[in-house]
């Protein structure tokens, strides 16, 4: 049994590291394509009609929700709730089994 926890936290751990990887490079390509797109609008109209600022805050928020769920910074329905909830939920499941066990 300890072998298996090893390597469910080893699991765990290494998922949690390359959904971290995930978003530092949705991060990076945020940063390049909206620089590039300002770059291009400062080209195109030199600032008269800031367009490039559509999508810099569309695909902003679609980076700060990311962030939220890498870095579990939702105080909610964070790995620790989702744990808690199918330990009861298992509980709650071999009690009806128990139950149902002993009227047989």
């Amino acid at each position: 049994m300890d072998n298996l926890d090893k390597e469910n936290k080893y699991l765990r751990a290494k998922e949690r590291v390359e959904n971290i990887k995930k978003f530092y490079s949705n991060l990076l390509s945020y940063i390049l394509v909206i620089g590039f797109l300002a770059g291009l609008n400062y080209y195109t109209d030199g600032w008269r009609n800031p367009w490039f600022l559509w999508a810099a805050f569309g695909w902003g928020i679609g980076v700060i929700f990311h962030a939220l769920k890498v870095f579990q910074w939702n105080p909610f329905f964070n790995k620790d709730w989702e744990d808690r909830k199918i330990k009861e939920y298992m509980n709650d499941e071999n009690e009806v089994k128990n139950k149902t066990q002993h009227w047989e």
